[in-house]
């Protein structure tokens, strides 16, 4: 048997990647072939993949720091590095509690337990979210983390291929999974890394025999089967494009200075003053950016348009999923909720003046105003402000 280098694996590993991005059927495929172990997956694939993001992020913060026009901040080196730490154990640790999850739901939706490809499907599908992590050495890239959503799709493929649920159960055994990953991660990084037992066995019930209609998840909420498998088909749709956009060698990606024209001189009697744009992307996923300040008085806030690019269509899983949270502060309220086929999240401080108010817009664009203002009224109407019908006619 020939010995592998170090070298030879990270040259493996960055071609899986690309073929997982571009190519996921036929990649999942060939992973499904694929002798592996529990813990050779995870050793081998997730330890290091899941290092990208809070290496790059130690990096980013101590050598540029964070800051918008004019105002920067950088962390202490110990913080920084406790931060890194705790997303690292976090991610590890969510990583093998989701493969858990998955294995011990296959029999609820007419699937196969198997440990093996159960890790199969919660390492591979990952690879997105990990590798897309990168950014964080540049904070001004920040905003492409959302990209690291197409891990969604690649779970999307990978789970009814490897887990075998009949097909008219394949939905719902998805979306299960998928509410549960979000409850897994969240609980993973709350609790630094602490595997629970009580985690192994989730609450969940579902009428899996149905692929129309919603399945219930206790204390969390339904998810609309028909607008799920919608989701699923713009999600494709999304990976079609990557790999045309990779081919071409060009970007999808609407220009960052055609964003900036979207940005009124005034609102509300706030001036707007500096504005900065960014655009990047690599191996067909890519987005840009425009951001400005308005300013009035000692009050200012920002307005940004940011073009996530293909990968706009995951905002799509918050329509089937019926997202919607909402939480109450004495001081103020955050929420989350679907209007009009759109994710719109708000969050106001009354005792600061300070919120946010952000939506999607044709399910690539997104649209934020954050900052202080004298009421969330204000940053609603700057949002308001972009013309949401030529901001979707630029989408090519």
């Amino acid at each position: 048997m020939a010995t592998q280098f170090p070298g030879d694996r990270s040259k493996g590993m960055i071609e899986r990647i690309k073929r997982l991005i571009l190519s996921p059927t036929a990649e999942w495929q060939a992973i499904e072939a694929e002798p592996m172990t529990t813990m050779g997956i995870f050793t081998s694939w997730v330890v290091p993949l899941a290092a990208i993001g809070p290496i790059a992020g130690l990096i980013g913060a101590q050598l540029f720091g964070f800051g918008f026009l004019g105002v920067h901040y950088r962390p202490s080196l110990i913080g920084s590095i406790e931060t890194a730490v705790i997303g690292y154990v976090s991610m590890l640790a969510g990583i093998f509690i989701l493969s858990l999850v998955i294995d011990a739901l296959a029999p609820s939706f007419g699937g196969t337990k198997n440990a093996v490809a159960a890790m199969k499907v919660a390492a591979f599908s990952a690879t997105a979210g990990l590798v897309v992590g990168i950014v964080q050495i540049l904070p001004s890239l920040f905003f492409l983390g959302f990209l690291g959503f197409y891990s969604l799709y690649l779970m999307w493929i990978g789970l009814p291929l490897l887990m075998k649920p009949p097909a008219d159960k394949a939905v719902p055994y998805f979306a299960v999974s998928l509410v549960v990953c979000v409850v897994v991660y969240a609980v993973a990084m709350a609790i630094a890394g602490t595997v629970t037992g009580g985690l192994m066995r989730p609450a969940i019930t579902a009428d899996a025999g149905e692929v129309s209609g919603t399945v219930s998840v206790p204390g969390l909420g339904s998810v609309d089967l028909d607008k799920m498998k919608a989701a699923g088909e713009r999600m494709k749709a999304a990976s079609a494009q990557m790999q045309a956009d990779a081919a071409s060698g060009h970007s999808s990606a609407v220009p960052a200075d055609a964003l900036q024209a979207m940005l009124p001189a005034t609102i509300a009697g706030f001036t707007r003053g500096d504005v900065e744009t960014q655009a990047g992307g690599a191996a067909g996923i890519s987005g840009s950016k425009a951001e400005a300040r308005y300013t009035m008085g000692d009050q200012s806030f920002s307005l940004s348009v940011a073009d996530v690019g293909a990968m706009g269509a995951v905002a799509t899983l918050g329509g089937a999923m019926n997202l919607q949270s909402s939480k109450t502060t004495a001081n103020g309220y955050e929420k989350t909720a679907m209007v009009d086929g759109s994710m719109v999240s708000e969050k106001w401080d009354n005792a600061d003046h300070r919120g946010s108010y952000s939506t999607m817009v044709a399910s690539r664009f997104a649209v934020d105003a954050s900052g202080n203002a004298p009421s969330i009224d204000v940053l609603k109407q700057a949002v308001a402000a972009i013309d949401t019908g030529k901001l979707a006619g630029l989408a090519k």
